[in-house]
C-alpha cells in the first residue's frame, strides 16, 4: 500500500508541475469534451432499455483503443523508471494502477460511470448503494483491459505477424464505431438495443445494479486475473527484440534518389511500428465502407481505397520526426535532398493497395467510375505531397528507432501534437480532391483528369515547397529532433497563441468537428444527389424534401468552411493581438 501511495503522490505531483501553457489548454478541452460525452451517458441512465449498457460498451472500447492514437496511453510514470529498486511484479503492477486512477480521463470516466446511481435510484434504495461498489470496480475494470491491451500489443508489434494482426483488429474496432449506427439500425429491435451488450464485462456494473449481485464478484474476479497478467506482461516490456537482418539483399542504386527510395521501402518493411500503421489504415479503409453492408448498401465500398489513402497519410503525417536524428546524414551532404525518395517510396507502399481496393470494390458496385478514379488519383499525389511538408512544417519530435523503450507505440513524448496532426492530416489530404470530385460530380470524366492535374501538381508543387523549407530550416529541425525542444520561434510548428480557455475550446471544436458538415453533410451528400442515390444514406441532404435536398448540402458545407474559418481567424486575432 506504501508504494501505491507514493505512485499516486508522485503522479499527482507531475501533472500539477506540467498542466500549464498549450499542454492545460489542450487537457481542458479534452476534458470539457469528456464532460459533456459523461452527461450524455447520465442521461441515457434515465431511459428503459440496455441504452446504458450499450454506451458503457463503447466507453470500454475508447479505454482500449484510444491508447494505439496516443503512444499508449498514460505514461507519466512508466515500468521502466521503478526497475532498478527491484520491486516484486504484483506489487509494482498494483501501484502502477493506483496511479492511473490520478488523472482527467479517470475522472470523467468515474463521472460517467456514475449514471449507474441513477439506474439505482430508480430501481431503489438497495440499488443505489450496490451502484457505488460498482462504478469503482467497472472502472477499475475499464483501466486494466486498456493497460493489459497496450502490453499485449506492446509485445505484439516485436513481430511482423504480431502488428499485422494488431494492426487489422485495432483497425476494425475504430471503424465499427465510427459506423456504430449502422449496427444499432440493423440490429436493434423497436429502437432498442440487443440485451446482450449488457453481458460484456462493461455491462457487469448494469446488471448488477438491476439485481444480479453476482455481477460484482465477477468484476473482482476479472480484475484479480487483469492484474495478474498485467503484472506478467511488465516482466516481458523490458525484454524487446530485434528484428534480425540476416539473408537481407544487399541495397544498389544508381542514384541519390534511389538510394532514398531502397532506404524507405526497406524502413516500410523493417518498422513494425509503421507495418502496423499501414495495415491499421488498410482495414480501417476496408470495414468502415464494409459496414453499411448489414443493411445491403454497397455505396460505401468504392470509397474503401479514398478512405485507406486518407488514413495512412494520416498515419504518417510525422514521417520526418518519426526517423528522429538521421535526418543529419542528409544535412551533411551539401546539396542533397531526400524529399522526393520519401514521397516515391510512400506512393509505392500506398499507391498499389488503394488503386486494388478502389478498382475491386468499385467494379462490385458498378460504379461510380469517374469519381472514384479521380478522388483517387487526386488523393494519392496530395497524400505524397502533404506527407513529408506538414511532416517539416509541423514536425513533432519523435523518439529515436534505437532508443524506444518498452512500449513501441509511443513514438514522441508530444501524444497531443501528434494527434492534433493527424487530424490535420485527414483535413489537408482530403481537401486536395475536392476539386476532381466537384468536376466528376457535374461532368463525369473530365474529373479524372482534374484529378490527375491536381496529384500531379500537389506531388511536384509541395514536394519542391518541402525542399526549400529543408534547406532553409534543416538545422532548426535536427536540433528539434535531437533535444526535443521546439525553438522559441513558433514558425516551426502550428502552434496556438495564448488564448482564454474559451477561445481555445471553439478554435479545436471547429477544427475537430468541422469535417463532419463540409465532408459527409456536405459534399459526399452533393455528390449522392447529383448521381440520384437516396435511399440506404444516412446524410442528412436525402431525406429532405426535393425542393429542400441541395439547399440543405449547401447549408452544410458552408457550416463547415464556416467552422474552418473561425478556427483560423480566432488564433490569428489573438496572435496579432499578442
Amino acid at each position: 500500500m506504501a508504494v501505491a501511495v507514493t505512485m499516486a503522490r508522485m503522479k499527482v505531483a507531475i501533472l500539477r508541475h506540467s498542466m500549464t501553457g498549450q499542454r492545460g489548454g489542450m487537457v481542458a478541452i479534452a476534458g470539457t469534451l469528456g464532460v459533456v460525452l459523461a452527461a450524455g451517458t447520465i442521461y441515457l441512465a434515465t431511459l428503459d432499455g440496455d441504452w446504458l449498457a450499450a454506451a458503457y460498451a463503447v466507453w470500454m472500447l475508447g479505454w482500449i483503443i484510444g491508447p494505439v492514437f496516443s503512444g499508449g496511453g498514460d505514461e507519466t510514470l512508466r515500468p521502466e523508471y521503478f526497475a532498478p529498486l527491484g520491486l516484486p511484479l504484483r506489487r509494482l503492477a498494483t501501484g502502477l494502477l493506483v496511479a492511473t486512477f490520478v488523472g482527467v480521463a479517470p475522472a470523467i470516466s468515474l463521472l460517467a460511470l456514475s449514471g449507474l446511481t441513477v439506474l439505482g435510484v430508480r430501481q431503489g434504495g438497495l440499488a443505489a448503494l450496490v451502484a457505488l461498489p460498482a462504478m469503482v470496480l467497472q472502472l477499475a475494470v475499464f483501466v486494466l483491459l486498456s493497460k493489459v491491451a497496450v502490453a499485449v500489443l506492446g509485445i505484439a508489434l516485436r513481430s511482423r505477424v504480431g502488428a499485422i494482426g494488431a494492426g487489422l483488429i485495432n483497425g476494425a474496432v475504430l471503424a465499427f464505431l465510427g459506423q456504430g449506427w449502422v449496427f444499432a439500425f440493423a440490429f436493434g429491435q423497436g429502437g432498442q438495443i440487443p440485451p446482450v451488450v449488457r453481458y460484456l464485462p462493461s455491462g457487469w456494473g448494469v446488471l448488477a445494479v438491476q439485481g444480479d449481485y453476482a455481477a460484482l464478484a465477477a468484476m473482482v474476479v476479472l480484475i484479480a486475473l487483469l492484474l495478474g497478467a498485467w503484472a506478467a506482461l511488465l516482466s516481458r516490456r523490458a525484454g524487446a527484440s530485434r528484428p534480425s537482418a540476416r539473408g537481407r539483399r544487399p541495397m544498389r542504386a544508381a542514384s541519390a534518389r534511389e538510394a532514398v527510395l531502397a532506404k524507405e521501402l526497406r524502413t516500410w518493411t523493417r518498422d513494425l511500428v509503421r507495418t502496423h500503421q499501414l495495415t491499421f489504415a488498410l482495414a480501417y479503409g476496408v470495414f468502415f465502407a464494409a459496414a453499411p453492408l448489414v443493411l445491403g448498401w454497397t455505396g460505401m465500398l468504392p470509397w474503401a481505397g479514398p478512405i485507406f489513402i486518407v488514413m495512412a497519410a494520416s498515419m504518417t503525417s510525422n514521417l520526418y520526426g518519426l526517423d528522429g536524428t538521421a535526418h543529419w546524414l542528409t544535412l551533411m551532404t551539401p546539396g542533397a535532398s531526400d524529399v522526393r525518395g520519401r514521397q516515391l517510396a510512400w506512393l509505392v507502399t500506398v499507391a498499389p493497395v488503394a488503386v486494388v481496393l478502389a478498382v475491386t470494390f468499385t467494379a462490385v458496385n458498378g460504379g461510380p467510375w469517374p469519381m472514384i478514379i479521380a478522388v483517387t488519383a487526386a488523393l494519392l499525389g496530395g497524400g505524397a505531397g502533404m506527407v513529408p511538408l506538414i511532416s517539416v512544417y509541423a514536425l513533432v519530435p519523435g523518439i529515436d528507432p534505437q532508443r524506444r523503450g518498452g512500449n513501441p507505440l509511443r513514438t514522441s513524448e508530444d501524444d497531443g501534437a501528434l494527434t492534433g496532426l493527424a487530424y490535420l492530416m485527414m483535413v489537408l489530404v482530403a481537401a486536395t480532391a475536392v476539386p476532381a470530385g466537384v468536376v466528376a460530380a457535374l461532368f463525369g470524366w473530365p474529373g479524372v483528369a482534374v484529378g490527375v492535374l491536381t496529384g500531379a501538381l500537389c506531388f511536384w508543387g509541395l514536394g519542391v515547397r518541402t525542399e526549400r523549407r529543408l534547406a532553409a530550416r534543416g538545422p532548426e529541425l535536427l536540433d528539434m529532433m535531437r533535444t526535443g525542444r521546439r525553438p522559441a520561434s513558433s514558425s516551426m510548428t502550428f502552434k496556438l497563441p495564448e488564448m482564454p480557455k474559451t477561445a481555445r475550446i471553439v478554435t479545436m471544436t471547429c477544427w475537430t468537428l468541422g469535417a463532419i458538415p463540409l465532408f459527409p453533410q456536405g459534399i459526399l451528400a452533393a455528390i449522392f444527389l447529383t448521381n440520384g442515390q437516396l435511399e440506404h444514406s444516412w446524410f442528412l441532404a436525402t431525406y429532405m424534401s426535393p425542393g429542400l435536398r441541395w439547399p440543405t448540402a449547401i447549408f452544410m458545407i458552408l457550416l463547415g468552411l464556416t467552422m474552418y474559418g473561425l478556427g483560423l481567424w480566432i488564433p490569428a486575432r489573438y496572435r496579432k493581438v499578442t
